[in-house]
């Protein structure tokens, strides 16, 4: 069996005194869709940001790739390979759709252009003059996504990219994701939207009280029918 491309392994982390998660495991393997589901305030988010290197204090193992990222700063690990988009979006404002896929740093070859990305995203070619303050909740979604994938990034972090959005943008950003993963993009994605995540996962993993309780592929979700409604009420 091939290795995963992102291996979690016993991760603690803090914020100040409290205790967050309490040892997280988790596997992703190349060319994947996994999904991180549980209630509000289980540690979803937190592990997105303990892979990245965005909680200071954490312990146990994160490798990608076979390396081990614990040790390493935030920019670091971003060289890696791994893109982390936020439920907050995380684009420059002030600045144009253009202006805004170009600042970010290529990390690796394989990034795709501009042009690409607006053949993937024709409504940001539609508004490449616009300020990012001008843009829809939609559009800022596509934008937060589309600028991570010209730095050649091999992964793709997503926190709940469906947040507050219309059920037409939904449907359109699951077509991109599906669309990415064709293109052989590995993705773990925190979403609340359980419809939305069962459409474009492989595989998915239940958390609650810190730390990964559950995990089985997008073929066995009947068989967990029951303990999703009890940890998620769906």
């Amino acid at each position: 069996m091939s290795e995963p491309l992102l291996a979690v392994r016993d991760l603690h982390a803090w914020y100040g005194e409290g205790h967050a998660l309490h040892g997280v495991n988790l596997d992703v393997m190349r060319g994947e869709t996994v999904t991180l589901l549980g209630r509000n305030g289980v540690g979803k988010t937190t592990t997105l940001r303990a892979i990245m290197g965005l909680i200071r204090k954490r312990t146990g193992s994160v490798t990608f790739n076979g390396k081990e990222l614990i040790a390493l700063p935030l920019h670091r690990v971003a060289h890696q390979g791994i893109g982390f988009v936020p439920e907050e979006r995380g684009i420059f404002a002030t600045l144009t759709v253009d202006e805004n896929l170009i600042l970010p740093p290529v990390v690796a070859k394989g990034g795709m252009s501009v042009e690409e990305i607006f053949e993937l995203f024709p409504n940001l070619k539609e508004r490449r003059n616009s300020q990012g303050t001008k843009l829809s909740g939609g559009e800022q979604q596509m934008l937060a996504i589309a600028r991570i994938l010209r730095t050649g990034v091999e992964m793709l972090l997503l926190d709940e990219p469906t947040e507050g959005l219309a059920p037409v943008i939904v449907q359109r950003i699951g077509e991109l994701l599906a669309t990415l993963k064709k293109r052989g993009m590995t993705i773990l994605l925190v979403e609340q939207n359980f419809r939305f995540a069962a459409r474009i996962a492989d595989r998915f993993y239940l958390m609650d009280h810190g730390k990964v309780v559950d995990g089985f592929p997008v073929a066995a979700l009947s068989a967990h029918s029951d303990r999703l409604r009890e940890v998620l009420g769906v």
